[in-house]
């Protein structure tokens, strides 16, 4: 399923980030991203240096397109939260608002009670920026990303 391409304005990214980082904290998590359907990384936080986010972001997609159509099969509309455990690591991954991927990875300093907790809170403060983002588009009054580009940027833009 192709989901129509989100414009991401600087106060809603500053939100989201904001969001990830306190979600870092409160569940005691190693790593949190948020990522949409198609697989691009929208912010992260915690521990990321040694980690390949761009391949994790599209592989967390693919996973949720894969249980979305497993869904399908048995006749549920989708599962939002998936859990994998491993020896030493887990991933929680959460559907926000059928919008975007929540993903929270842990390990044995924090637990899986506390981290569904905080995701719950985590998820409905991202689903709130979502939504307004939604509708920025409809505003007739919000000022558009590339209203200050003109004709004559456009036009040297594309001149040698």
């Amino acid at each position: 399923m192709i989901t129509p391409q989100m414009v991401l304005y600087e106060d809603e990214f500053n939100q989201i980030q904001d969001s990830v980082l306190k979600l870092v904290k409160a569940a005691n998590a190693k790593v949190v991203f948020v990522v949409d359907k198609n697989g691009q990384l929208i912010a992260a936080g915690g521990d990321i240096d040694d980690l390949d986010t761009t391949s994790l972001a599209s592989l967390t997609a693919g996973n949720i397109a894969a249980t979305g159509g497993m869904a399908k099969l048995l006749r549920e509309h989708e599962f939002a939260t998936q859990y994998h455990e491993g020896k030493n690591q887990h991933i929680h991954i959460q559907l926000v608002g059928n919008r975007v991927i929540l993903v929270v990875i842990f390990d044995a300093k924090s637990s899986l009670g506390l981290v569904r907790l905080r995701v719950r809170k985590a998820t409905e403060e991202l689903d709130q920026i979502f939504e307004a983002l939604n509708r920025k588009p409809e505003d007739p009054t919000a000022e558009s990303p590339f209203a200050e580009i003109t004709d004559d940027d456009i036009d040297n833009l594309f001149n040698d």
